[in-house]
């Protein structure tokens, strides 16, 4: 059976942690492609500043560009009200077809809140999740009748989050290596993160 990824995110801003993470459970699981799908009005966010979308979507498009096994999306910027992953999931279900099997690829600490997200009975029935985690952490409390629909897979590069990244931005501190050297280019030239 051909499998595929889905990896959203805020991604604000992408980083390597997304990026390695992305690559290990494509090679893990060989799946066919990994869709990075940049959520434009992610509901968990509401009240908080975030980086215009657009934006968003081209330091995605520019820190994946070199992978053939990675795309980019904006199927939650062309859709209007909240990004809920479950709509997400419903519309590559309906582009791919039911014979390829969808992997979700999220953060071990987001998939432990999956009880508040929207409807996640139909995103177990339509995909499978991978929770990638730091190494260390560990993924309890998670019991029911979807436990079979769950991968978990550690990650190293995970250490690194896009808050510290703003923040380091804001301190004008360096983020080589954090980021990609065209993401960091596009920060600069673009003055984000600066005033945050």
């Amino acid at each position: 059976m051909v499998k595929k990824g889905i990896m959203g995110g805020t991604f604000d801003p992408i980083h390597l942690g997304h990026l390695v993470t992305a690559e290990e459970v494509r090679d893990y699981f060989q799946l066919e492609e990994v869709v990075f799908v940049p959520s434009a009005r992610p509901p968990h966010k509401v009240g908080q500043t975030i980086t215009d979308s657009e934006h968003r979507y081209l330091m995605a498009v520019m820190a994946t560009i070199t992978n053939p096994f990675f795309q980019v999306s904006r199927v939650e910027m062309e859709r209007p009200g909240p990004s809920y992953a479950v709509d997400t999931v419903r519309f590559f279900r309906e582009k791919w077809g039911q014979e390829i099997e969808i992997y979700f690829i999220t953060g071990a600490d987001a998939f432990a809140q999956i009880r508040a997200w929207n409807n996640p009975d139909q995103l177990f029935e339509l995909s499978t999740f991978v929770a990638a985690s730091r190494p260390g952490y560990k993924l309890v409390g998670w019991e029911g009748k979807y436990r079979s629909r769950v991968k978990t897979i550690e990650v190293s590069a995970l250490a690194i989050s896009s808050s510290e990244i703003r923040r380091r931005v804001r301190n004008k501190e360096s983020i080589k290596y954090l980021v990609s050297e065209s993401v960091e280019n596009y920060i600069n030239k673009n003055g984000l993160y600066a005033g945050d």
